[in-house]
């Protein structure tokens, strides 16, 4: 059997996923992100959403993380960090980090990757999902939607059609909610 495909991002209440459009983290928001991540043993993006976490949660060279991060931050990093990664691109040469390249056909090397052993495939960004909602290859979507109107930014799976099946939501005390979906039998592209 196929390891899971899930999608998980935040989103504002007007749909947008520009990652500074929502609330800054909290410890609840980081725990919450950070069991995500033990969910799965690859995490799989595009190359801007690499660029991006890379920069933000790669461990320096000199073993300590910023001191400006705080214990949630820290856990989340530690976990993340030694993942296994796996990056969609056509624009990069080569990746570091864990990391290897996506080559070929996107949706048909993700299929692949999905037929490994494995817990999981965390899918993060907002350009690669996308093409993969629309192939039906996307098992599980998390929605963690902020109480703010960005009014600017990419929208959450722009040009997709799909009908989804809620299976989790629960609030945070900031007024976060996460909803967690699967594909309904009716969606657009889904396999079954």
């Amino acid at each position: 059997m196929p390891q899971p495909l899930r999608y998980g991002i935040n989103v504002s209440l007007d749909g947008c996923v520009h990652h500074e459009a929502g609330l800054p983290p909290d410890a609840e928001s980081m725990a919450f992100w950070t069991d995500e991540l033990r969910r799965s043993d690859t995490l799989l993006y595009g190359r801007v959403t690499y660029e991006l976490m890379q920069g933000a949660w790669r461990r320096p060279t000199s073993g300590r993380w910023p001191e400006w991060m705080d214990p949630s931050e820290v856990a989340f990093a530690d976990v993340m960090d030694p993942m296994r990664k796996v990056v969609a691109s056509t624009g990069l040469d080569a990746v570091n980090w864990n990391a290897e390249l996506l080559r070929g056909n996107v949706v048909d090397a993700v299929r692949r990757l999905k037929d490994q052993p494995g817990r999981g495939i965390s899918l993060g960004g907002v350009r690669l999902p996308v093409a993969l909602a629309a192939a039906g290859l996307i098992d599980e979507y998390t929605f963690v939607v902020h109480p703010v109107i960005a009014g600017r930014g990419p929208r959450l799976l722009d040009g997709v059609g799909l009908t989804l099946e809620l299976i989790e939501r629960r609030e945070f005390r900031s007024g976060v909610a996460v909803q967690r979906y699967r594909p309904a039998p009716t969606s657009v592209g889904d396999p079954r």
